[in-house]
């Protein structure tokens, strides 16, 4: 209508400059910048409902699960903005996306602007000049029973982790968390490091030779099979114990050096005793979806799921690609139209099938009704027109995704793929050997891309692969040549990588594609997971908080169960479960499941000390301690202590980098038997005749001073001659003098506790070291080492140096140009570890720097601490640039509040009365489709960070 003016409201601000630029005058486009509220903190309740039913979760448990919900702190001053352009706008369009979390920004955003224009929910699957006019014409209302969904997600989420988190922190350690999700990805984990440390690897041989029509013709790999029709045994016919499952014959050394021998003699025959020729057919991978693109990323991109899911929303907000959260490998007729006309103009027009192909996912209830990820528009842009406008990982994963959305309209490849059979007499045994090889004659789809594969344990040596054999026919003569015997092992388990882990929790229906991401996050953040590689290698501490959860709260941390409380949620979605019947059948219990409180208020007794113990035999046993995972050795011959109690139990500390699958009983034992590095006396301090000793404790290895035992005077018996010990005598009981504590000091992280000397050992006993004195104000300047690295210090100023070893090298005029420069600032250049060319935003070199919290990117102006599951090296120009832009966009971090000396005594809130239970149920319902100005308890106080329990 002309002159209405319209207020769009968007959670990205990159997405609120894209759909500005199209919709041009009339409209206002604001970002909220996410969720501008949250459940609030059960400690940052106000006062009168922290006793109440609120007061455990920040939801009222015993009224219908309702939350509580606060406005943080950082979201107020974009609040009061949207709140003064609402003022002057004729109507309201809410464009979050179009899944849970997006219609919860909504709604949420709806109930804290009270709006009293007309309001309509404007969704789009792509930013295109297209895609935001044509939503703009088709709005919808609200959904409710999406929000409904995310209401319950994040109310369980809670409820579950509030509950449990804190019987971690009681027997295992302080700082964990589980949650619905991470606990089963954890379990996952950790049950294949299990299966890792219970695998034997049986050993078998096989035996290749090099096979060919003649001795100048091409030759071919040929592998035994049979031995007088007994098919040879390969790793696949073993088990995890080591014990054969099949009726195969397994190799020795011996037998298999025999056979090699006799095939390489002069004057062995091989005769080809039969040629086999079948038709290869290949079909395209169908295109991706959240959970497919985490995937293939990881394998052809090495990136990390929250690295895919970073740079894939970065293409999304800026128009390249659809939305990124989806279970739908579907495309519209649309796109299909234009993967199949770049398809026909790149590759030729035999490179498409007849008939469009069409995808459907696994899922039955796919959670958003978008399409499969792919480019944006009507018509692809190729990768080669955005070498301009798309650098570094936004151009991989976008040509990642063009490259599978074209291939996904093309035709199959076709081929023939042959196998050959060889025999030869070998030791007074007919030796069967085979070779294959496929040959493609129709490339289809494999001209724009073919898909990645994961690690396949014990996979066969003889697999399907392009390869061309030369032409041969029954009967014919072939030479053999370079016969080898080699020995093999079986292979364990394969430990999960981010992208295995991605498609098995998938195939499981454990949570969702999209929190996936953030679930692998969470679980490295805790401490429960580090990366090998691309290998999830599981901490000791993961060890224990499932074996907890596995003994104490089975039913919850079942695969099944955790799939079912997703299908749960989504019939909430769908509007088939009603969300206040669920949540009380989860936490009170049904006839289907205990309950969550009914299964925390029965736990019993929980043994601390036995759920942090692994035993390797009798006398070796892991323990998972407050300060790290040790072994700890009890030995029944050792003499009893003088009260008669057994001997105190050995204790060795396991080496941090030591994987739990190769902690075996022979490396335990190495780890026994390995010399005592501890409690060395290093030497004799000259100047006051003290002991220095290296020691290995708690927080790493250290020097210290020590006075040396006294040594008493011999008494001699004047009578008989006899020397005799000094009679002890009892001290006069006088006022405890408080203990001297002793020097110490930390060993540099470049020093061995094994190699320290004296002088070295001296030289950290004297730190903090005098550089000298500042000429200007006289004040001493010290190197010294501290709990964030060495520094220099003058007075109550400090600088910070590039490393432990310039606290002994560096002089007075070094120290003093140091202190010349900025304390913050590009003073320490040199130190960067790495650096780039200008941030296009502020023009200033961007540099990744190493700080207290972690490695971190910086422009001078704006610093992005680079998230833990993403490594230094990953971290390109273009990556560097996305995370600054990401943290200007979340805007600066809210200042912290001074706590006053005395806090006034607080003015009791008025008491309110409580609706009914149905007349609250109608209002809820009400405020959430946006007729009423009925709304949930309001935000008193603003929450500290919210926790995601998933």
């Amino acid at each position: 209508m002309p002159g209405t003016r319209t207020l769009v409201i968007v959670e990205s601000p990159t997405k609120m400059k894209s759909i500005a630029g199209y919709l041009g005058d009339g409209y206002e486009v604001l970002s909220s910048v996410g969720h501008i509220r949250d459940l609030a903190e059960p400690k940052n309740l106000p006062a009168d409902l922290k006793k109440g039913a609120f007061g455990k979760f920040a939801v009222d448990i015993e009224n219908d699960f309702e939350p509580f919900y606060v406005v943080s702190d950082n979201k107020k001053k974009t609040v009061a903005d949207l709140k003064r352009a609402l003022k002057n706008a004729d109507e309201l369009l809410l464009a979050t996306d179009e899944d849970r979390e997006g219609e919860a920004i909504a709604w949420h955003l709806l109930q804290v602007l009270q709006p009293k224009v007309p309001v309509k929910r404007m969704v789009f699957h792509e930013i295109t000049k297209d895609a935001i006019l044509a939503a703009v014409g088709n709005t919808r209302d609200l959904d409710v029973a999406l929000v409904d969904a995310q209401e319950t997600r994040r109310i369980l989420d809670r409820i579950y982790g509030y509950e449990i988190s804190p019987v971690l922190w009681r027997k295992v350690g302080p700082s964990l968390s589980a949650g619905r999700v991470q606990s089963a990805a954890t379990r996952l984990i950790v049950e294949r490091e299990r299966e890792r440390l219970a695998f034997t690897a049986a050993e078998y041989w096989g035996l290749t030779a090099q096979a060919a029509p003649a001795p100048d013709a091409t030759h071919f790999e040929a592998r035994l099979v049979r031995l007088d029709g007994e098919r040879i045994a390969t790793g696949r016919d073993f088990d995890d114990t080591g014990k054969l499952t099949s009726k195969a014959v397994p190799l020795d050394e011996q037998s298999a050096q025999a056979i090699a021998a006799a095939l390489a003699a002069p004057g062995a025959s091989a005769v080809v005793s039969k040629v086999e020729s079948k038709p290869y057919s290949r079909r395209p991978a169908a295109p991706f979806t959240t959970s497919t693109l985490q995937q293939e990323a990881a394998r052809k991109l090495r990136f990390s799921a929250r690295q895919t899911m970073s740079v894939a929303q970065s293409l999304y907000e800026n128009g390249y690609i659809t939305y990124m959260r989806t279970d739908s490998p579907a495309l519209s007729s649309q796109a299909i139209k234009a993967a199949r006309d770049q398809a026909t103009a790149l590759y030729g027009a035999d490179t498409i099938p007849d008939k469009p192909r069409l995808y459907s996912g696994k899922n039955k209830s796919a959670q958003e009704a978008h399409e499969a990820i792919r480019p944006s528009g009507d018509t692809f842009r190729t990768p080669s027109s955005l070498t301009g406008s798309l650098r570094g990982q936004d151009f991989k994963l976008y040509e990642l995704i063009w490259k599978r959305t074209v291939a996904s309209q093309m035709a199959d490849a076709k081929g023939q793929t042959a196998t050959v059979t060889i025999e030869a007499q070998a030791d007074g045994k007919t030796a069967e050997l085979t070779a294959s090889g496929t040959v493609i004659t129709f490339r289809g789809f494999l001209h724009a891309y073919e898909e990645g594969q994961d690690e396949e344990r014990n996979a066969s040596d003889n697999a399907a692969r392009e390869a061309k054999l030369p032409p041969l026919t029954e009967g014919q003569s072939l030479l053999l040549t370079d016969v080898d015997a080699k020995g093999h092992e079986t292979s364990p388990p394969p430990r999960y990588t981010e992208a295995s882990l991605v498609k098995t929790l998938e195939e499981l229906g454990i949570g969702r594609p999209s929190t996936y991401a953030q679930t692998i996050a969470t679980i490295t953040d805790r401490g429960y997971v580090t990366a090998r590689g691309q290998a999830l290698i599981p901490s000791w501490i993961a060890f224990s908080v499932v074996r907890l959860l596995e003994e104490h709260f089975n039913d919850l941390v079942q695969y099944d169960f955790t799939a079912e409380m997703e299908e749960d949620l989504d019939r909430i979605a769908g509007g088939e479960q009603d969300r206040t019947d669920w949540l009380k059948s989860f936490y009170y219990g049904s006839d289907q499941h205990r309950g969550l409180r009914t299964v925390v208020d029965n736990l019993g007794d929980i043994d601390a000390r036995e759920i942090n113990s692994l035993r390797l035999n009798d006398e070796i046993t892991i323990r998972i301690g407050k300060y790290g995972p040790y072994l700890e050795v009890t030995d029944a011959s050792a003499p009893a202590q003088a009260d008669g109690e057994p001997a105190v139990p050995r204790r060795i500390n396991i080496p941090e980098d030591l994987a739990p699958d190769e902690l075996t009983l022979a490396k335990a034992q190495e780890l026994i038997d390995a010399p005592v590095l501890t409690d060395r006396v290093v030497g004799v301090n000259p100047e006051n005749g003290k002991e220095i000793v290296a020691k290995d404790g708690r927080f790493g290895p250290y020097v210290t001073e020590l006075d040396p035992e006294p040594e008493e005077e011999p008494v001699v018996d004047t009578a008989t001659g006899e020397v005799t010990d000094a009679p002890k005598k009892k001290a006069p009981a006088k006022k405890k003098a408080a203990a001297v504590k002793p020097r110490t000091a930390s060993l540099f992280k470049s020093m061995s506790l094994d190699q320290i000397d004296l002088d070295t050992a001296l030289k950290l006993l004297s730190l903090p070291r005098v550089v000298g004195l500042d000429p200007e104000t006289q004040a001493e300047i010290t190197a010294q080492n501290g709990r964030f690295g060495p520094y220099l210090k003058k007075g109550t100023d400090s600088r910070s140096l590039e490393n432990e070893d310039q606290i002994f090298e560096i002089d007075l005029p070094a120290a003093l140009e140091i202190f010349a420069q900025p304390k913050y600032g590009n003073r320490r250049a040199s130190s960067a570890l790495k650096e780039f060319e200008a941030d296009p935003v502020s023009g200033k070199p961007i540099k990744v720097k190493d700080g207290r919290f972690g490695p971190y990117v910086t422009d001078g102006e704006t610093n992005a601490t680079i998230p833990k599951a993403e490594s230094v090296e990953e971290v390109d120009f273009d990556r560097a640039v996305q995370l600054l832009a990401d943290k200007r966009a979340k805007g600066p971090a809210a200042p912290r509040k001074k706590v006053p000396a005395k806090k006034p005594a607080a003015k009791k809130p008025a008491a309110t009365k409580k609706p009914t239970a149905a007349a609250a149920k109608k209002a809820a319902a009400a405020s959430k489709t946006g007729v009423s100005t009925a709304k949930k308890p309001a935000a008193r106080k603003p929450a500290a960070k919210p926790a995601a329990a998933e």
